[in-house]
C-alpha cells in the first residue's frame, strides 16, 4: 500500500507524458503500467506544430529532434492514377506556427518521455500492474492490480487507451469499429525499392484506402501504413483484413503504391476503432486522458498529440491544489477547468477525423472527380483549414492568396486540412 497524489494507469506516451508535466508542477506521481516493460508497438508518428509547440516548452522537443525528421512538404497522391493532387508547405508553416513538423519512431518518442520521468524524485514507473478495480472513497481512490498491488491516491488519470478500464467508472460504452485495418512496418532506408522524396510526408488516397508513407529515426528508416476497408468484415468473417486481403484491396493501385506493400509487417494487423466524443471526462476523484478519453482515427494525426496535449491541461489545472490533502470541491474545481480546455477541443478532433476518413476513401466516379479537384484547386500556402488545429498563428504570418474549396467554404464539420495519417 502507498499514497500518492495522483496515479496514472497507463504508461504509454500519454501517461508517461502526463507523468512527467505534473511532476515538473511538483506533484507526486505513480504510473502503473500493465506490460513488463514501458515499450510502444507500431511505427512512425507525426506530431504537428501545436504538439511540438509544447513539447518544446517542457524541455522534450529537443531530445527527440535529432532522432527525427522534419519534412518539407505534406504531399497528397490519387492511389489509381499515381497523379499528384496537392502539397502543404512545412517550411513556412514552422514559421507560422512557431514550433515544426516533425515525423519519428514511436519508440524513439516514448523512450524520450520514459527518460525525462525517471529523472524526476516526484516520479514513480511501475511495470507488470495491470488495473483490475477502482474504488473513489470520496477523500481518496483505491487502485487493486492484478498483482494484488494495491495503491491509494487523491485523483486516479485513466490513461489506458482505447480499451481503457478506468473509462467504465464514468460511462458505459464500447469502441466503435470503422471496418477499416491498418499495416504497418518501418524498413531500412536501402530495402525500400521505390520511395518518395525523403523530405515528404505523402498520402496515396484510393477507393476505400490508404498509404501513408515517410522517413523516421533520422532518415535511416522507411515508414509504411496501409489502411483499406474490409468486405470481410463488411461480411461478418471473424478473421477480417487478411494480408491476402491486403494484397487484393492494393492490387489495382498505381505501380508506386503496389511495390510498397511486400514490405509492410504481415504478423500483426490493427482494426481501426475509434470512440463517440463525450461532454465529460469526470467522476468524483477519477478522470481521464488519452484515447481513454478520446479515442479518434488517425486521419489529422493526431492521437498522440491530443493525448500530450491532456497531459499540459491537467497538470496546470491540478498545480494548484498544494501539497496537502485535496478537499473533493477543489479538485472538482480543478478538474472542471481541465475540461473547459480539452473535452471540446479533442471532440472536434475526433469528429473531424472521420469526415476527413470519408473524404480520403471516396470510392465512387463523382465523388472521387470532385475531391480530387478540390485538392488540385487549393494553394500550397492555403493554412486556412489547418489554423484551428495548429495555431495559434503567429503575429504577422502572412496569410497569403487563400482560394476557396469547390463549392465555398468546407462545412462546418470539416475544420481541418488534409493532413497525413497517423500511424
Amino acid at each position: 500500500m502507498s499514497t500518492d497524489q495522483v496515479i496514472i494507469a497507463g504508461g504509454g506516451i500519454g501517461g508517461l507524458g502526463a507523468a512527467l508535466m505534473l511532476a515538473r508542477k511538483g506533484l507526486r506521481v505513480t504510473v502503473l503500467e500493465q506490460a513488463p516493460e514501458f515499450a510502444e508497438v507500431g511505427a512512425g508518428l507525426q506530431l504537428a506544430p501545436n504538439i511540438t509547440r509544447m513539447l518544446d516548452e517542457v524541455g522534450v522537443l529537443e531530445k527527440i529532434l535529432p532522432l527525427s525528421v522534419q519534412p518539407k512538404r505534406l504531399v497528397f497522391m490519387n492511389a489509381v492514377s499515381g497523379e499528384m493532387l496537392t502539397t502543404l508547405d512545412l517550411v513556412d508553416a514552422r514559421r507560422r506556427y512557431g514550433a515544426p513538423y516533425i515525423v519519428l519512431h514511436r519508440s524513439d518518442l516514448l523512450d524520450a518521455l520514459r527518460e525525462a520521468a525517471e529523472a524526476e524524485p516526484n516520479v514513480v514507473l511501475r511495470t507488470d500492474h495491470r488495473v483490475t478495480k477502482v474504488e473513489d472513497r470520496g477523500d481518496s481512490v483505491v487502485v487493486t492490480c492484478a498483482n494484488g498491488a494495491a495503491l491509494t491516491g487523491q485523483l486516479l488519470i485513466g490513461a489506458d487507451g482505447l480499451h481503457s478500464v478506468v473509462r467504465k467508472e464514468i460511462v458505459q460504452d464500447e469502441p466503435v469499429p470503422s471496418g477499416y485495418v491498418a499495416y504497418r512496418g518501418a524498413v531500412p532506408v536501402e530495402d525500400v525499392d521505390r520511395r518518395m522524396d525523403m523530405d515528404d510526408v505523402v498520402v496515396w488516397m484510393g477507393p476505400g484506402l490508404h498509404l501513408v508513407q515517410y522517413p523516421v529515426r533520422a532518415g535511416k528508416l522507411y515508414n509504411q501504413v496501409a489502411v483499406f476497408r474490409s468486405q470481410e468484415y463488411l461480411e461478418g468473417k471473424e478473421d477480417w483484413g487478411t494480408p491476402e486481403e491486403l494484397d487484393r484491396t492494393y492490387a489495382g493501385m498505381c505501380e508506386q503504391v503496389r511495390v510498397a506493400i511486400p514490405s509492410l509487417g504481415r504478423i500483426k494487423r490493427w482494426p481501426m476503432a475509434d470512440r463517440e466524443p463525450l461532454t465529460n471526462w469526470t467522476k468524483g476523484r477519477i478522470s481521464l486522458l488519452g484515447d481513454a478519453a478520446h479515442a479518434m482515427l488517425q486521419y489529422l494525426a493526431q492521437g498522440a498529440g491530443q493525448s500530450l496535449l491532456d497531459g499540459a491541461s491537467i497538470s496546470t489545472a491540478l498545480s494548484t491544489l498544494g501539497d496537502g490533502a485535496w478537499a473533493r470541491e477543489d479538485v472538482d474545481r480543478a478538474l472542471a477547468r481541465y475540461e473547459s480546455e480539452r473535452v471540446e477541443a479533442a471532440g472536434n478532433v475526433q469528429s473531424t477525423a472521420r469526415v476527413w476518413g470519408d473524404i480520403w476513401h471516396v470510392d465512387s466516379h463523382v465523388p472521387m472527380i470532385l475531391r480530387d479537384e478540390a485538392f488540385r484547386r487549393r494553394d500550397t500556402y492555403d493554412y486556412h483549414l489547418v489554423d484551428w488545429l495548429y495555431g495559434p498563428v503567429r503575429e504577422g504570418a502572412d496569410a497569403g492568396n487563400v482560394p476557396q474549396p469547390v463549392g465555398g467554404d468546407a462545412p462546418a464539420e470539416a475544420t481541418s486540412a488534409p493532413t497525413p495519417a497517423h500511424a
